[in-house]
Parts: structure tokens; sequence; C-alpha cells
């Protein structure tokens, strides 16, 4: 019995199996968190381009029809594919700047709600020229991959993008919303 114990400690046949077997399970891991975080930092970059092709659509306007943010919207969702669209949010605010405060004077969201007509908005220091204005563009998009619904669910990703009027110091807006 003692001599079987001893062979037994001296043996190192399938050495390799068994550290491959505890490694794979962590290997495994790290290959697809690697894939998980490429995927959702490629989600963060097509978020950012959707909110600074929402401002940059809108800022290039001199007046925004209804039809007008139809079609910036249908250019913002494009831009998400492949990913879903049905939890985007889309806001687009004219903020014009009355003697020193920055008030909203129209504003639009799509799966949202827009902002408030006439209220007050603090800006980043140097983003809103004295007697101008900026379009504002805020946008939403609840990223889950099928891995994140296991083990953390939904990320809210969002961004805000400022952008001056082009081609006049204030933008007219839309008589309704679409």
């Amino acid at each position: 019995m003692l001599r079987l114990l001893a062979r037994f400690g001296r043996a190192r046949d399938g050495l390799a199996a068994i550290e491959f077997a505890m490694l794979a399970p962590v290997m495994v891991a790290l290959f697809l968190g690697s894939i998980e975080l490429c995927d959702a930092l490629n989600c963060e970059q097509k978020v950012t381009g959707m909110a600074s092709t929402a401002a940059d659509l809108v800022s290039q306007e001199t007046i925004v029809a209804s039809a007008d943010l139809s079609n910036v919207y249908s250019a913002v969702n494009s831009i998400v594919y492949p990913y879903s669209t049905p939890g985007l949010k889309i806001v687009i605010t004219s903020i014009v700047d009355n003697s020193g405060t920055s008030k909203v004077a129209w504003s639009c969201a799509q799966n949202t709600t827009a902002r408030t007509v006439g209220s007050t908005m603090t800006l980043p220091t140097g983003v809103m020229p004295s007697g101008g204005s900026v379009i504002l563009a805020e946008v939403t998009y609840p990223y889950s991959s099928p891995v994140s619904d296991y083990i953390t669910g939904t990320l809210n990703m969002s961004e805000i993008f400022y952008a001056r009027p082009r081609r006049s110091s204030t933008i007219t807006g839309p008589a309704t919303c679409p």
C-alpha cells in the first residue's frame, strides 16, 4: 500500500491536462470579456456619433421644420446599426442667450420628454456666445448584450453635444415636433 502511494506521488502523467482544466475557464472568461468590452466600446462610440450628428445636422439650418427633425431622427437611428433602436432617446434643443441667461427657445424629442420652452439652463463656460445660441443634442441608449443580461443588465450610455449655428445667430424651430 505504501508503494502504491509513493508511486502515485511520483507520477506526472496527466499534469498538463489538469493544469489546462484549471486555466481553461479563466482563459474563456477573459476571451469573452474582451469581446464584450470591445462591443460596449463600439456602441459608446456610436452614441457619441449620434449626438454629434444630430447637433451638426440641425446647426447647418436657419429654420428647422418638423420634417427636417424627422429626417435627423432617421439619420441618427441608422447610425446605431447593428444595435436595436427601440430604447434610443434623442432630445434636440435650441438654447439662446437672453441678456446673459441661457434659455430654451425650442426643444423636440424622440422616445422621451422634450425640455420645457423658456426654462433656464446652465451651460459649460465658453459654449454660449454672447447674444447667440447653441444647439444641444442629448442621446441616451440602453446597451445590453446577451452576456450582460446575466451579469450586469442594461447599461445606459448617454452623450451630450453642443453645436453653434453656422448660417445664422439663432435657428428657428418647428411649429410642432414630429
